[in-house]
């Protein structure tokens, strides 16, 4: 059985999959989009990890951290604030032999292999923040040690989002499904096309501290940038890749269209329970007052967060704090994040705003589900 929390050091990589919602990443990250009207992403994996005894995390920026660090602060609200270990923020010029920013997670660890080196853990565990789970690390890390695997990968049994599948860019967006025997990866494919349920990658990964100082030193050397694609799969024969299936409840973000839908489908109390039951997660905390619905306001199937002053019509929708709907104001399958205002008499249906917007009084805007209209942060409209 695993003896202490000391033996896992936890590396959260918040930058992997920007470029998949770049509407909402303009000036922040994937890492630090607002989700189920009070957290942000990472607040689910960091929350994971301090749940499962990992108190020395390290976050690997890339690039649009300022909110994410303003967000996380000094990690109290996850515990992490420690004399030894806690939370730490690596910037890209982490280390002057690398410099500049990252390129895939084999360069990001490159920035880390000083750090690493110094640490006393026997273990890591690396996760991406483009999923929103509530995972016990624990029971991972007992089946790669239980298993004498090298490497551990979490996967889930999954058709491939559509999102991916029609994603045409080259901005190097990856996403691996595996071919198994018995409980062991002996084919990894790189963005798939096939129809029908998967093994998906959850990019969640268990292995020994000395382990990957030397797969990322060789590879640092070769000037290899992804970790799956340039150091594990050449070595799927050599090295004992197992993997780890995870059977609760997943959300992926692959885009805005899954963003709309992964937080509207927490307004259904079976999948709200099955995310938020196993241990609590833990955000940054703003203080607001307790939300005020005045006279006249109706509030019907919506997840509202503090610090909301409700007068008019709100249906269906996902409400982060400090929300305002004025009197007559009607908003129905929305998601209205943090200090949004709709004015009197405003009516917005299938709506995304981001934080700070303004719907002027009388407005009407109407998206659809398949393709909701999205407001950038500070605009009136």
């Amino acid at each position: 059985m695993i003896k202490s929390s000391t033996d896992v050091i936890g590396i959260i990589f918040p930058n992997s999959y920007d470029n998949l919602v770049p509407e909402l990443v303009g000036v922040r990250l994937m890492a630090s989009i607002p989700f189920a009207s009070r957290y942000r992403i990472i607040d689910f994996v960091l929350s994971s990890m301090s749940h499962s005894g990992i108190d020395n995390i390290s976050v690997v920026v890339n690039k649009n951290y300022h909110s994410l660090m303003d967000h996380l602060g000094s990690g109290r609200e996850w515990d992490l604030v420690r004399k030894n270990g806690g939370l730490h923020i690596f910037p890209p010029f982490a280390e002057k032999q690398v410099g500049g920013p990252y390129v895939g997670r084999a360069g990001a660890l490159a920035n880390l292999l000083g750090f690493l080196k110094d640490q006393k853990e026997k273990y890591v565990i690396m996760a991406d923040t483009n999923i929103v789970v509530n995972f016990n690390f624990n029971a991972m890390l007992q089946a790669h040690m239980d298993s004498g695997a090298d490497l551990t990968i979490a996967y889930n049994e999954q058709e491939i989002p559509k999102e991916l599948l029609d994603y045409q860019t080259n901005d190097r967006i990856f996403y691996y499904t595996f071919e198994l025997e018995q409980g062991r990866i002996r084919k990894v494919s790189i963005n798939p096309k096939t129809a029908g349920v998967q093994n998906t990658s959850m990019n969640i990964f268990v292995i020994e501290r000395e382990k990957l100082i030397e797969l990322v030193s060789n590879a640092y050397m070769e000037g290899r940038s992804f970790f799956m694609r340039d150091v594990i799969m050449p070595q799927l024969g050599k090295l004992n890749v197992q993997a780890y299936k995870y059977t609760d409840y997943v959300a992926r973000i692959n885009g805005m269209k899954s963003y709309f839908e992964e937080n509207m489908k927490l307004l259904d109390d079976y999948n709200l329970e099955a995310l938020f039951s196993a241990a609590p997660i833990y955000t940054k905390i703003r203080g607001d007052n307790p939300t005020h619905y005045k006279d006249g306001a109706k509030v019907q199937n919506v997840m509202m967060a503090d610090g909301c002053v409700i007068e008019g019509e709100v249906e269906n929708s996902v409400i982060f704090r400090g929300v305002k709907v004025g009197k007559g104001a009607r908003i129905k399958n929305c998601i209205l994040m943090q200090d949004t205002v709709v004015e009197a008499g405003a009516s917005v249906e299938y709506l995304i705003t981001d934080k700070n917007v303004t719907i002027s009084a009388g407005k009407e805007l109407k998206g659809t589900d398949t393709f909701p209209v999205y407001i950038e942060k500070y605009k009136t409209v």
